[in-house]
């Protein structure tokens, strides 16, 4: 059995979660510590450890902390949080130092709000297992905080053929880390807008983008309906709507759509790239980075039916989870696999710069 760590200052939280997780028969909860600090010397002192759940919030050592500290070490190893706070910018800063998934404890241990939290563990659970050992990624924190006017030569260099594109990408488990290998590094001048689906739910991607638009030279900001596409513009799709795009006198805008889940994801990447068959640019640029499942498969098959399309994947090795990335490869739909630090080049060289 997986032998699972369990970090919580709580003694009841520490068990209802260890009830969870060993009412499976692939699991069992070997460790459990009351803060970081005894987390980690259990983590340091055992290589059996399959994944870790653990607290945000916790006196000596948050779970923040915790996390920067094993980045520090180079130790990887899968951890999902949960909190009992509604605080979005703690939670984006545990993704992008790493963290595989989120989950907010119910209010009450018995009743409903359980019945979701049983869930949302199971499915870290799962989650868990298809995450692998990922080489370390290039840390942008300084070399991305350019101000957005400073252009390279290289970003001076004009397309040779003028032609209108767009650049749509798709991500999940792992997203938020790897977005910062990416985003960062596209020039301020790109000839293109970019929409950005990342599975996130209700509250959590307008402090993603904020996050993002701190570190980019493009603008990146949470989506609105109705907005008119812009070059040198990321437009991340609001969690909990789907964002398609429309065309109105020509001109491509934003346009939500409430429709239902799709296998419970909202946004979701097929409903983006179906929207964009009938607009009139010249190519698209689709990207698919690390994820669980195969979102964004259908929707480019689709989409490479009706337009000229060029499609980027994420390599297996610099994936959290080789999901998304392998369904696109393995319908063949890819002319580019590409490590996580070298997908802004690859964009930046396809598109072109104004």
């Amino acid at each position: 059995m997986k032998k699972i760590l369990v970090i919580d200052d709580s003694a009841l939280m520490r068990r209802a979660i260890s009830d969870i997780i060993e009412s499976t028969n692939e699991y069992c909860v070997a460790y459990s510590a009351k803060d970081g600090v005894e987390g980690l010397e259990i983590i340091e002192n055992n290589h059996d450890i399959a994944t870790v759940f653990c607290d945000i919030n916790m006196p000596r050592m948050s779970g923040l902390e915790l996390l920067q500290v094993l980045k520090r070490k180079n130790i990887d190893i899968p951890i999902v949080i949960f909190s009992s706070s509604d605080d979005t910018d703690d939670t984006i800063t545990a993704l992008q130092l790493g963290a595989i998934e989120f989950i907010k404890k119910p209010e009450r241990i018995l009743g409903r709000s359980s019945v979701y939290f049983e869930k949302r563990v199971m499915k870290a659970l799962d989650i868990a297992s298809n995450v692998q050992k990922v080489a370390p990624t290039i840390d942008n924190k300084n070399e991305s905080k350019k101000k957005k006017s400073e252009k390279t030569n290289s970003e001076k260099k004009k397309s040779k053929k003028k032609t209108s594109k767009l650049i749509a990408v798709c991500c999940s488990t792992g997203g938020p880390r790897a977005l910062q290998s990416v985003l960062p590094y596209i020039p301020a001048n790109i000839a293109a807008p970019i929409v950005l689906v990342q599975h996130m739910p209700v509250g959590f991607t307008g402090t993603l983008a904020e996050r993002l638009n701190e570190l980019s030279q493009i603008t990146v900001k949470e989506a609105e309906n109705y907005e008119t596409l812009k070059n040198g513009v990321c437009y991340i799709a609001k969690g909990g709507t789907h964002l398609t795009v429309e065309e109105k006198n020509g001109v491509p805008r934003i346009v939500f759509d409430d429709s239902p889940a799709v296998v419970g994801l909202k946004p979701c990447g097929n409903i983006m790239y179906n929207s964009l068959c009938d607009l009139s640019y010249d190519e698209i640029v689709c990207v698919i980075l690390t994820g669980m499942g195969a979102d964004g498969t259908k929707g480019i098959l689709k989409l490479s039916q009706h337009k000229d399309v060029y499609v980027i994947a994420q390599d297996e090795k610099s994936s959290t989870v080789y999901g998304m990335p392998k369904a696109i490869y393995e319908r063949g739909l890819t002319d580019c696999v590409c490590d996580i630090n070298s997908i802004a080049k690859e964009i930046t060289k396809k598109v072109g710069v104004l």
